[in-house]
């Protein structure tokens, strides 16, 4: 009796002949063609939309009247002159508005930071009645415009005193949901074993929040005080509705005020002179610091 044959084995070249699909390769023309259409192009023309009205308004700030106001248009200047600059920081106190605008953004940006993480610290790491309450009292802040409480803050701060005064221009903007929201989520990520060791060794909720908790998310406190900074630098509408005077304005007010002294076409030149003043500080604070606000909003995204 014959034993039984083992079934035969496919050989390697009965296999199909069409085997596994092509690589693509990395320098192909459909692989150059695509990463260009849906990255780079896209990512040029973002770039492009942001950076050349910024372009045109410093390469503006050096023309004369004569070559902004020309149906012959000249993207260069003819001289990179800084006459514009002289006259637009003599025209209006732009050394007052520079200091009330330091001042503001410091002590009013400093006070927001400070009140966000403590806000958000008691929101997390303290127990006390109503927290959830307050929390969605919070967001619901986020999604009222600004606009709304400029007449009540305007009588108040009025009423107090406070117009044309430096305090008068901090005081109503001290809240930030926004901050108070960015860190309590960060909090939330926090390990626990942390703050429990922290409270094992003694620590009270004071120690806690600056030996532990504020060292380990100091990205995140970068990111609310830098966009809290851009912020009130910026701000335009409620300093110009509290102050109706130079030595009380700040930066953009300022920029009005010089408007208001050159309302020709002649005065376009120094017009972009002075923004570009204005905005000058604040991109350099925002190049030096920018890097904390990617660290900052995906800290705590990826776990592992």
């Amino acid at each position: 009796m014959s034993a039984p044959t083992a079934p035969a084995v496919p050989r390697a070249d009965s296999l199909d002949d069409d085997g596994p699909a092509p690589r693509v390769r990395p320098f192909s023309r459909t692989n150059l063609v695509q990463t260009l259409l849906a990255g780079y192009v896209p990512l040029v023309v973002a770039v492009l939309v942001v950076f050349l009205p910024l372009l045109w308004m410093v390469l503006s700030s050096f023309k004369q009247p004569g070559e902004i106001v020309t149906l012959d248009l000249q993207v260069l200047p003819k001289s990179l002159d800084p006459e514009n600059y002289r006259i637009a920081t003599t025209t209006v106190p732009f050394g007052q508005f520079f200091l009330n605008s330091t001042v503001v953004t410091v002590v009013g940006s400093g006070i927001k930071v400070l009140l966000a993480i403590l806000t958000a610290y008691a929101l997390v790491f303290v127990r006390f009645p109503g927290k959830k309450l307050i929390f969605v009292l919070i967001l619901v802040a986020l999604m009222v415009p600004a606009q709304v409480s400029i007449l009540p803050n305007y009588i108040l701060i009025a009423g107090m005193g406070g117009k044309n005064t430096l305090w008068g221009i901090i005081l109503p903007g001290l809240g930030t949901a926004f901050g108070t929201f960015l860190l309590r989520q960060h909090f939330l990520t926090l390990p626990a074993s942390i703050m429990e060791a922290a409270e094992i060794d003694g620590a009270g909720h004071w120690r806690r929040l600056w030996q532990v908790a504020a060292p380990v998310s100091l990205p995140s406190i970068a990111t609310v005080a830098l966009v809290t900074v851009v912020s009130e630098w910026n701000e335009y509408i409620w300093p110009l509705i509290i102050t109706d005077k130079p030595e009380s304005m700040t930066l953009p007010v300022g920029l009005t005020l010089l408007q208001n002294s050159e309302g020709n076409g002649a005065g376009w030149g120094i017009m972009m002179a002075g923004a570009v003043l204005v905005i000058l500080p604040i991109l350099v604070v925002f190049a030096m610091l920018q890097r904390y606000i990617v660290a900052g909003l995906t800290q705590g995204s990826v776990t592992g």
